[in-house]
């Protein structure tokens, strides 16, 4: 079974269906679309200051915003979706007919994620995170969890995206470490209310959260992230930023996170081991809200599980004749791949030695993915970035990997995050695929032509086409000739699409089937041979951010089916690399429209 048309959301795609009026009716029309965007782009960025420091535009106009964090109190909460549903009901009395096809398709997709970001609010429990563009890719029923929350992002994104060049903005950082305090007190306030309701993380999840909360407060004050960040940054600066930022961390911060932790004892008291939304009130809504935000589908739990499994055999069939070429004959692809895993000549020392070596690997992977690069892109982009360790406290916790693109301007590369709790996690034959996916040809390349659009674009994204597009990224590094020579990392490259099949089995199991914990990573361990160590953490994050893992399949599914409808459409006229190009340029989207640009595109060269 694959996703159709029919399964897209519909918001939007009507715009594509409307002749264009008049030349001049248009720019008229424009022009008050465009406007009303513009100042929309503003109010997003008040609701959440920290869109605007990693997008590196909280200067002059908007300098205000440095000093701030997004409020995560029930009030601040409550007001953000009432913005949220005041510029849903502008949106949706714009008329798109008088407008050019480009603003058509920014109304169309501000309109869709404003849709989709009301309906999140209407739950009355955990995070609802798509207006704020550092954390828009993943919603959580969970106001705090392992991977969810002030403790687990604030920190890391005062180091990595608060910029320090002068006194003005180290007073910004202090006054922001007071936010990030109140925010620690507003959201176990949430908590509170939250399992009031009956919604509360599973025991697993609250003792990753805790146990991570702990080790950080086992150290000393001048030792965590946020005082030990301004104290380097600021050396030569007069006004002792560090011994402030310390009196901030000892008065305000450090009592607000032993407060939280003691909220998450209470809840683990009496918590259970059950791991899906199906337990909490509203749960079945839930998740189906969960997977249209994560897929931007109508796809039903049954649908969604039944995709991956078909994808996934036809996947381990190919790779069950590459192990054959490499003399691995026995047991299942899954069996064999595990072994694999444990092959000492694919494996880094698990240590810090192992750890340098892996992040240099990396950069050896992204210069020559950057030498093939002209071959699949008319238009190129600088994609600077920095390859980095998760931070140590939060590792436990964290994805395996993550990134997101530098400023705007270039001031401030991207940043590529990998895990390295663990180096087993990453065999050898794994990291290039991972690179193409998180770094060069995905999410911080396609990141960079985003800003090109109206700031608007840049601050909204949507899963599946975000994480759909580093998806294909991987596949580009095979059609460019990466793994040419190499069939372990070509099945690296295989295990990793297949990967994201099984999350797409092993999340609408957790929450839709009521699978077990247990059950779910015995189920991924076994048929894809992960590592136990490296599919616990994945579990764990499927119950924390439930419908988010199956955004990559169906992302990538429908990519491809787009690629194979423009080659039909077009034949010799169609170009690889400007198709690629129309892919990034147009920036994210809601899956319908991007089918929609796709068409325009074919409509364009057919013309050409």
């Amino acid at each position: 079974m694959t996703a159709t048309r029919r399964d897209f959301l519909v918001a939007g795609s009507s715009a594509f269906a409307l002749a264009a009026l008049p030349a001049r009716a248009a720019e008229t029309a424009d022009a008050r679309a465009e406007a009303a965007l513009s100042a929309m782009a503003e109010a997003i960025l008040a609701d959440a200051p920290e869109s605007a420091s990693g997008l590196g535009i909280d200067t002059g106009p908007r300098a205000a915003l440095k000093r701030r964090l997004g409020n995560k109190s029930p009030a601040g909460q409550a007001q953000i979706a009432a913005h949220v549903t005041d510029r849903l009901s502008k949106l949706r009395a714009i008329d798109l007919a008088p407008l050019s096809p480009v603003t058509r398709t920014n109304v169309a997709v501000t309109r869709a994620a404003h849709e989709l970001a009301a309906e999140g609010f209407a739950f009355p429990f955990g995070d609802m995170a798509m207006m704020n563009s550092n954390w828009s890719y993943r919603n959580s029923p969970y106001a705090v969890a392992q991977n969810t929350g002030s403790f687990v992002e604030t920190p890391d994104f005062l180091d990595s995206n608060h910029g320090i060049a002068t006194p003005a903005d180290a007073d910004a950082y202090l006054d922001r470490l007071s936010a990030y305090a109140a925010n620690l007190a507003g959201e176990t306030q949430r908590l509170r209310h939250d399992a009031g309701i009956g919604v509360t993380a599973p025991a697993f999840l609250l003792d990753k959260s805790i146990a991570q909360m702990e080790a950080v407060r086992a150290l000393p004050l001048d030792q965590w992230v946020p005082v030990a960040s301004i104290a380097r940054r600021t050396a030569s600066m007069p006004g002792d930023y560090g011994a402030r930022a310390l009196q901030i961390v000892r008065d305000k911060v450090a009592p607000a996170l032993a407060a939280q932790v003691a909220e998450l004892k209470r809840q683990r008291a009496t918590a259970t081991m059950d791991a899906g939304v199906w337990k909490l009130p509203d749960g079945e809504a839930y998740y189906a809200w969960a997977l249209k935000a994560g897929t931007t589908t109508t796809m039903t739990p049954d649908e969604v599980h039944r995709l991956g499994l078909e994808q996934l055999a036809a996947l381990q069939s190919e790779m069950d004749g590459l192990l054959k070429g490499l003399g691995m004959t026995q047991g299942t692809v899954g069996e064999r791949m595990t072994a694999m895993g444990k092959d000492p000549r694919y494996l880094f020392p698990n240590d810090d030695k192992g750890r340098a070596q892996i992040l240099a690997y990396i950069d050896g992977r992204l210069t020559d993915i950057r030498t093939r690069l002209p071959r699949a892109f008319a238009t190129l982009v600088p994609a600077r970035l920095i390859v980095k360790r998760v931070p140590v406290e939060i590792e436990a916790g964290a994805p395996g990997a993550y990134a997101g693109a530098g400023a705007i301007d270039g001031s401030t590369p991207g940043n590529y995050y990998i895990n390295l709790r663990d180096t087993s996690i990453w065999p050898r034959y794994s990291l290039p695929t991972l690179t193409y996916h998180e770094g060069i040809p995905g999410h911080i390349w396609q990141g960079e032509y985003s800003y090109k659009l109206p700031l608007i674009r840049s601050l909204l994204a949507f899963n599946a086409y975000s994480e759909g597009w580093a998806l294909y990224a991987e596949q580009l590094g095979d059609e460019l000739g990466a793994y040419d020579g190499d069939v372990a990392g070509r099945l690296g490259y295989l295990q990793s699409i297949a990967y994201r099949c099984c999350r797409l089995v092993v999340d609408t199991g957790l929450h839709a089937k009521r699978w077990t914990r247990e059950q779910a990573i015995h189920w991924f361990a076994t048929t894809n041979g992960s590592t136990v160590e490296d599919v616990q953490g994945e579990v764990d994050r499927y119950c924390a951010w439930p419908g988010q893992a199956c955004g990559y399949k169906v992302g990538h599914g429908e990519i491809n089916r787009l690629r194979s409808m423009a080659k039909a459409a077009l034949g010799d006229r169609f170009d690889y690399r400007l198709f690629n190009d129309a892919m990034v340029k147009g920036g994210g989207v809601p899956m319908t429209v991007l089918a929609g640009n796709v068409e325009a595109w074919v409509a364009e060269r057919r013309g050409a």
